[in-house]
């Protein structure tokens, strides 16, 4: 197998993995503001969404919204796992001679 390919999985491993952290770092984030915003429902933040928005409106459509983002990196996770398993597998392969 070639050293390149061998570099560029193990670099797309290394990438996913790189991205799933940011995501839920970016998830914890979303998450705590919910829960902050949600217990003290400022005014500010009803003005960040629309000009008619109500809390009642607000509260769902951003619950729903971090719950899309968990089921979108699910399928990140899996496809940073595989790509470790498969950068494992071939730094094992011996290299290909002749």
């Amino acid at each position: 197998m070639d050293n390149a390919f061998r570099a560029k999985v193990r670099a797309a491993a290394v990438a996913a993995w790189w991205t799933l952290l940011v995501a839920w770092a970016f998830l914890v984030v979303q998450w705590l503001g919910y829960l902050l915003a949600i217990n003290a429902r400022p005014a500010w933040v009803l003005s960040l969404w629309a000009p008619g928005a109500t809390w009642e409106t607000v509260t769902p459509v951003w619950f729903d919204a971090i719950v899309l983002l968990k089921v979108t990196l699910w399928p990140i996770a899996i496809a940073a796992v595989w790509l470790s398993l498969w950068a494992r597998h071939l730094r094992a392969e011996p290299p290909n001679v002749g």
